[in-house]
Protein backbone atom coordinates (compact mmCIF):
# COMPACT_ATOMS: atom_id res chain seq x y z
CA UNK A 1 0.00 0.00 0.00
CA UNK A 2 1.45 3.45 -1.02
CA UNK A 3 0.87 6.30 0.75
CA UNK A 4 -1.67 7.97 -1.29
CA UNK A 5 -3.98 4.67 -0.85
CA UNK A 6 -3.05 5.06 2.66
CA UNK A 7 -4.44 8.37 2.91
CA UNK A 8 -7.16 7.82 1.30
CA UNK A 9 -8.12 4.67 3.16
CA UNK A 10 -7.74 6.32 6.40
CA UNK A 11 -9.86 9.51 5.25
CA UNK A 12 -13.03 7.14 3.85
CA UNK A 13 -13.07 5.15 7.31
CA UNK A 14 -12.91 8.17 9.33
CA UNK A 15 -16.11 9.49 7.32
CA UNK A 16 -17.63 5.93 8.19
CA UNK A 17 -16.44 6.07 12.02
CA UNK A 18 -18.34 9.49 11.90
CA UNK A 19 -21.54 8.13 10.63
CA UNK A 20 -21.49 5.49 13.08
CA UNK A 21 -21.39 8.02 15.87
CA UNK A 22 -24.14 10.28 14.73
CA UNK A 23 -26.57 7.03 14.40
CA UNK A 24 -29.87 6.95 15.95
CA UNK A 25 -32.90 5.01 16.06
CA UNK A 26 -34.43 8.22 13.69
CA UNK A 27 -31.70 8.40 11.59
CA UNK A 28 -33.75 8.94 8.06
CA UNK A 29 -33.24 6.49 5.13
CA UNK A 30 -30.93 9.06 2.74
CA UNK A 31 -28.39 9.25 5.36
CA UNK A 32 -28.49 5.52 5.51
CA UNK A 33 -27.70 5.33 1.98
CA UNK A 34 -25.21 7.50 2.45
CA UNK A 35 -23.46 5.53 4.67
CA UNK A 36 -24.08 2.94 2.65
CA UNK A 37 -22.40 4.90 -0.01
CA UNK A 38 -18.98 5.52 2.07
CA UNK A 39 -18.88 1.86 3.13
CA UNK A 40 -18.66 0.85 -0.50
CA UNK A 41 -16.36 3.17 -0.94
CA UNK A 42 -14.22 2.49 1.48
CA UNK A 43 -14.05 -1.47 0.81
CA UNK A 44 -13.56 -0.68 -2.64
CA UNK A 45 -10.41 1.41 -1.64
CA UNK A 46 -9.57 -1.42 0.58
CA UNK A 47 -9.59 -3.93 -1.93
CA UNK A 48 -7.39 -2.01 -4.18
CA UNK A 49 -5.03 -1.41 -1.34
CA UNK A 50 -4.20 -5.08 -0.81
CA UNK A 51 -1.78 -6.69 -2.64
CA UNK A 52 -1.68 -10.18 -1.79
CA UNK A 53 -3.98 -13.04 -1.28
CA UNK A 54 -5.48 -13.09 2.12
CA UNK A 55 -3.84 -16.27 4.47
CA UNK A 56 -4.84 -19.37 4.92
CA UNK A 57 -3.39 -20.58 7.63
CA UNK A 58 -2.71 -18.33 11.41
CA UNK A 59 1.57 -19.00 10.84
CA UNK A 60 3.94 -16.26 10.52
CA UNK A 61 6.38 -17.99 8.65
CA UNK A 62 4.36 -19.74 6.39
CA UNK A 63 0.94 -17.87 5.73
CA UNK A 64 -0.12 -18.99 2.27
CA UNK A 65 1.05 -22.37 3.38
CA UNK A 66 -0.80 -25.70 2.77
CA UNK A 67 -3.73 -25.88 6.07
CA UNK A 68 -3.84 -28.59 8.44
CA UNK A 69 -7.38 -28.71 9.96
CA UNK A 70 -6.37 -30.21 13.38
CA UNK A 71 -2.91 -27.97 13.68
CA UNK A 72 -3.40 -25.49 16.46
CA UNK A 73 -2.21 -22.81 13.63
CA UNK A 74 -3.72 -24.23 10.53
CA UNK A 75 -0.02 -24.69 9.31
CA UNK A 76 0.42 -28.46 7.62
CA UNK A 77 4.15 -27.49 7.30
CA UNK A 78 4.79 -26.76 10.95
CA UNK A 79 2.72 -28.95 12.13
CA UNK A 80 4.39 -32.10 10.17
CA UNK A 81 8.18 -30.62 12.32
CA UNK A 82 6.16 -30.87 14.95
CA UNK A 83 4.81 -34.48 14.84
CA UNK A 84 8.95 -35.62 13.53
CA UNK A 85 10.01 -34.05 16.70
CA UNK A 86 7.42 -35.92 18.85
CA UNK A 87 7.86 -39.18 17.06
CA UNK A 88 11.89 -38.44 17.34
CA UNK A 89 11.11 -38.06 21.61
CA UNK A 90 8.45 -41.19 21.84
CA UNK A 91 10.50 -43.49 19.63
CA UNK A 92 14.13 -42.20 21.09
CA UNK A 93 15.70 -41.88 17.75
CA UNK A 94 17.31 -39.15 18.12
CA UNK A 95 19.68 -37.97 15.27
CA UNK A 96 23.48 -39.53 15.72
CA UNK A 97 25.53 -37.17 17.75
CA UNK A 98 27.42 -34.65 15.70
CA UNK A 99 31.79 -35.06 15.71
CA UNK A 100 33.58 -32.65 17.53
CA UNK A 101 36.14 -32.37 14.98
CA UNK A 102 35.09 -32.04 11.63
CA UNK A 103 37.27 -33.78 9.75
CA UNK A 104 37.72 -32.18 6.56
CA UNK A 105 36.98 -28.29 6.59
CA UNK A 106 33.55 -27.15 5.53
CA UNK A 107 33.92 -25.15 1.74
CA UNK A 108 33.42 -21.21 2.10
CA UNK A 109 32.66 -19.22 -1.14
CA UNK A 110 34.96 -16.94 -0.20
CA UNK A 111 37.70 -19.77 0.49
CA UNK A 112 40.27 -20.64 3.21
CA UNK A 113 41.91 -17.87 4.96
CA UNK A 114 45.13 -19.38 3.79
CA UNK A 115 43.78 -19.18 0.18
CA UNK A 116 43.82 -15.58 0.56
CA UNK A 117 46.62 -13.31 -0.67
CA UNK A 118 48.30 -11.67 2.38
CA UNK A 119 47.95 -8.06 2.44
CA UNK A 120 50.89 -6.16 0.33
CA UNK A 121 52.77 -3.01 1.78
CA UNK A 122 53.74 -0.18 -0.20
CA UNK A 123 55.45 2.61 -0.29
CA UNK A 124 53.87 5.61 -2.15
CA UNK A 125 56.15 9.25 -3.07
CA UNK A 126 53.57 11.95 -3.65
CA UNK A 127 54.07 15.65 -4.52
CA UNK A 128 52.51 18.94 -3.65
CA UNK A 129 51.28 20.70 -6.57
CA UNK A 130 50.25 23.76 -4.72
CA UNK A 131 46.30 22.28 -4.44
CA UNK A 132 46.72 18.69 -2.99
CA UNK A 133 48.95 15.99 -2.56
CA UNK A 134 49.60 13.30 -6.20
CA UNK A 135 51.08 10.61 -7.02
CA UNK A 136 54.40 11.25 -8.72
CA UNK A 137 56.23 8.07 -9.01
CA UNK A 138 55.06 4.36 -9.11
CA UNK A 139 54.25 2.60 -5.69
CA UNK A 140 57.21 1.08 -4.90
CA UNK A 141 57.89 -2.23 -2.55
CA UNK A 142 60.99 -1.29 -0.76
CA UNK A 143 60.94 2.02 1.11
CA UNK A 144 64.58 2.83 0.77
CA UNK A 145 63.79 2.63 -3.25
CA UNK A 146 60.88 4.75 -2.97
CA UNK A 147 63.19 7.56 -0.79
CA UNK A 148 66.01 7.58 -3.18
CA UNK A 149 63.35 8.26 -6.08
CA UNK A 150 62.07 10.72 -4.03
CA UNK A 151 65.64 12.13 -3.31
CA UNK A 152 66.46 12.23 -7.18
CA UNK A 153 62.92 14.11 -7.71
CA UNK A 154 63.89 16.85 -5.43
CA UNK A 155 67.57 17.33 -7.16
CA UNK A 156 65.71 17.04 -10.72
CA UNK A 157 65.11 20.28 -13.07
CA UNK A 158 61.51 20.52 -11.89
CA UNK A 159 61.72 19.73 -8.39
CA UNK A 160 57.95 20.13 -6.77
CA UNK A 161 57.42 22.49 -3.61
CA UNK A 162 57.21 19.10 -0.86
CA UNK A 163 57.18 15.68 -1.64
CA UNK A 164 56.24 13.32 0.79
CA UNK A 165 56.40 9.28 1.32
CA UNK A 166 53.17 7.22 2.38
CA UNK A 167 53.11 3.81 3.28
CA UNK A 168 49.83 1.65 2.54
CA UNK A 169 49.71 -1.39 4.46
CA UNK A 170 45.83 -2.14 5.35
CA UNK A 171 45.71 1.92 5.56
CA UNK A 172 47.61 4.68 5.11
CA UNK A 173 50.68 6.23 7.41
CA UNK A 174 52.59 9.05 6.18
CA UNK A 175 56.03 8.36 6.99
CA UNK A 176 57.96 11.26 6.22
CA UNK A 177 57.57 14.47 4.38
CA UNK A 178 60.56 16.59 2.53
CA UNK A 179 59.72 20.41 2.05
CA UNK A 180 56.53 22.54 3.14
CA UNK A 181 53.12 22.34 1.27
CA UNK A 182 51.21 25.56 1.14
CA UNK A 183 48.53 26.39 -0.73
CA UNK A 184 48.62 28.19 -4.03
CA UNK A 185 45.79 30.03 -4.99
CA UNK A 186 44.45 28.56 -8.83
CA UNK A 187 44.30 32.14 -10.17
CA UNK A 188 46.50 35.01 -8.97
CA UNK A 189 44.78 37.68 -7.27
CA UNK A 190 46.23 41.49 -8.01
Amino acid sequence: MNHAQLTALGRALRLVGEHGEALTTGTPDAKLHEVKADLKRALDLLDDAVSTTAPTTRCAEHPNGPVDEDAPDLCLLCETRRRAAHRAQVNGAYAPPRPTQPTDPVPSRYGMRADRPQPQQRWLPEAWNGQAWQLCGTPRRDRREAELYLTAQRRGPRPAIAYRLVHEFTDYEVLRIWGEPVRVDSEPTF
